[in-house]
């Protein structure tokens, strides 16, 4: 491992990490963006050479007030956060984060930080929290676990989004023989249970296959499955 360290003011050897580095391979057609948020103008720099060297975007914040309102929401990205920085409280802003911005990981930077701080904010979801003095090569290899784990949450959401668009297609007897496809029901079942022919339920089952884009019945009951749809589609049997 490189003990090359960002010029900080202080010896490489020294220094100590705490959380996950885990280092995975990142490929997206936007480039990432890592947000710098750390009063001393130095340290700001520093990252930002490091963040840019890596091909990356970089953009330096002085004060908290800035950060929440400029995330990207489909852009993969990270905040490294100084937890120093007036008005910044690590569990608060980890935990806001986390609400409000689904796509976006944090790592905390600190000169000191105590025990029970740390293991808040990692149960939290921060990927991890480093003192300084800073090492580039565990610094760099959380940035790319923090960049997957964004990754990974814009696509979810995305698909989350595309499926409650094509289930927002369907017609109230369509959601709600789709309702009772995924529960396990027949058509004859299903058309007793609704007042109407099991030819029917077989045509309203097709337009549901077309609507929802399913290539087969597993695949229709994995999609009912997904968070953000599956309360809604369980919703439909009891009416």
């Amino acid at each position: 491992m490189s003990t090359a360290a960002i010029s900080l003011g202080h010896p490489a050897d020294s220094a100590q990490v705490i959380g996950r580095t885990f280092r995975s391979s990142f490929v997206s057609d936007a480039r990432p963006i890592i947000f710098v948020l750390d009063e001393d103008a130095s340290v700001r720099e520093s990252l930002e050479q490091l963040v840019l060297r890596e091909g990356w975007r970089c953009e330096t914040l002085a004060s908290a007030q800035e950060l929440l309102a400029r995330l990207p929401g489909v852009v993969p990205n990270c905040l490294v956060v100084d937890t120093s920085v007036p008005g910044t409280n690590a569990l608060d802003l980890q935990k806001r984060v986390a609400g409000e911005f689904s796509g976006t990981s944090v790592i905390f930077i600190a000169a000191q930080i105590d025990v029970g701080t740390t293991v808040k904010v990692m149960k939290a979801g921060a990927v991890g929290i480093f003192i300084k003095p800073l090492s580039n090569h565990a610094l760099l290899a959380s940035i790319q676990e923090a960049l997957e784990r964004s990754r990974v949450a814009i696509a979810r959401e995305a698909e989350a989004r595309a499926l409650r668009d094509r289930y927002a297609l369907l017609t109230t007897r369509e959601r709600q023989v789709m309702a009772l496809v995924v529960s396990g029901l027949l058509n004859k079942q299903i058309g007793g249970q609704l007042g109407i022919s099991e030819v029917t339920v077989k045509a309203h089952r097709g337009q549901v296959m077309q609507k929802m884009k399913a290539d087969s019945l597993a695949g229709l009951v994995r999609m009912a499955g997904r968070p953000g749809l599956a309360s809604v589609a369980e919703s439909e049997i009891c009416r």
